[in-house]
């Protein structure tokens, strides 16, 4: 077995798990040149049980993405200690925390769909590389399917609506039989009645599948369908309710 069949198969042990998270003490510091800095995470201690849902509110400049992105191993803490599912991700070697981000299904605001590729051949890029212990194909289906999307799977991203489109996306996040799945501002381009349906999308998809969500938004509306909200406020967290 090769490394990129090892990675996938230790993705895909733990389908239809939702994964712990935990932060302690988790700083961000970005420099811009010369001595300026902007702290977008300031000591963050939080932790997310698996198979919950978390709103991380608050106003543009935050820290929401920021710490979205940490938690999501696409970037390191300059201070403090993320685990998921028991991993120290600062403890990663580069090749492991791509491993790890495979276990991580990521939606964002734009759509960023291959614009020559159908619905369906879009949901199966992520996979397309690598062997799986599922048949890929039949996954991407299934899960455009569980989207409402099962009639558009020859479409182009041209030929769907926006809201077709950001399902594609969830479904292409869903594609890894991910623990845990990331949505930075899921429906900052949709209209508020299709941001709704999206995010009832995300919510019933995490019940059914026993996934950890995680939204960024500054939509109250939103992040109250979440089981929990966090608001942040120059990287600190300002309240923590359920």
């Amino acid at each position: 077995m090769d490394t990129n069949d090892r990675e996938l198969s230790y993705q895909t042990r733990s389908q239809h798990e939702g994964l712990a998270v935990s932060l302690v003490a988790v700083s961000k510091t970005y420099r811009s040149g010369g001595s300026e800095s902007v702290t977008a995470v300031d000591a963050v201690t939080l932790d997310i049980l698996p198979g919950h849902s978390l709103a991380l509110t608050g106003r543009s400049g935050s820290g929401k993405s920021t710490l979205l992105h940490l938690i999501g191993a696409m970037d390191v803490p300059d201070e403090g200690q993320i685990t998921i599912d028991g991993t120290d991700i600062a403890r990663l070697r580069d090749s492991e925390r791509a491993a790890l981000r495979r276990r991580i299904g990521f939606v964002f605001q734009r759509f960023h769909l291959l614009p020559a590729l159908t619905a369906l051949d879009n949901v199966l890029a992520p996979v397309l590389p690598y062997r799986t212990d599922f048949d890929k194909v039949a996954r991407a289906r299934e899960l455009l399917g569980a989207v409402g999307l099962g009639d558009r799977v020859k479409h182009l991203p041209s030929q769907l609506s926006g809201g077709e489109q950001q399902r594609v996306a969830i479904a292409r996040a869903l594609i890894n039989h991910p623990g845990i799945v990331l949505a930075d501002e899921p429906t900052g381009n949709l209209d508020t009645h299709t941001g709704t349906e999206i995010v009832a999308v995300l919510d019933r998809l995490r019940t059914e599948r026993g996934l950890t969500l995680i939204v960024a938004t500054h939509d109250a509306s939103i992040a109250r369908r979440c089981g929990r909200t966090l608001v942040l406020s120059d990287g600190r967290i300002l309240s923590d309710s359920d």
